[in-house]
């Protein structure tokens, strides 16, 4: 069974900013340190549409608990990516059937606004009840270090 839920920051930098940073692994796991690091798939340096294939696996990312420990992977597959205004991944992993992953920016009269809505349905045994509350604390984390990097607020 699915489950989704979404995240949401207004943050003090334009979209343009917070894109330049977001599109990195470098600033991908800033957002997710100190509880998990991901490894980026071979070749791809950042996430942009000249690097990146539409719809395709770009790779495999492995999920690293505290930066260490490897706990599961996420088959990177994105399949809308516009850089400035967000991205959708459709992948697959270890533990998730189905996982998505919808980025957007929209611009405020003083910044932006970023949110990041997560479908997933688990593989098996966990149930998404026992998941979702565990995946929507990572999210808040990420915002709230999104939030400590550029300023904001959470809405």
């Amino acid at each position: 069974m699915s489950a989704e839920f979404q995240v949401r920051s207004k943050l003090d930098a334009s979209p343009d900013q917070v894109w330049g940073r977001i599109v990195t692994p470098a600033g991908i796991n800033d957002e997710l340190w100190p509880i998990v690091r991901m490894t980026i798939p071979r070749g791809v340096s950042r996430l942009d549409p000249a690097e990146v294939p539409l719809g395709r696996p770009i790779g495999r990312s492995w999920i690293l608990l505290f930066g260490l420990i490897p706990f599961d992977y996420d088959d990177i597959t994105l399949v809308r990516l516009e850089p400035g205004r967000g991205f959708l991944e459709r992948s697959t992993m270890l533990s998730q059937r189905v996982w998505e992953h919808e980025r957007t920016l929209e611009s405020a009269p003083t910044g932006c606004l970023l949110t990041d809505r997560v479908r997933f349905e688990p593989r098996r045994p966990l149930p998404s009840a026992l998941l979702k509350p565990i995946f929507n604390a990572v999210f808040r984390h990420r915002h709230q270090r999104l939030r400590r990097h550029f300023g904001g607020e959470p809405r």
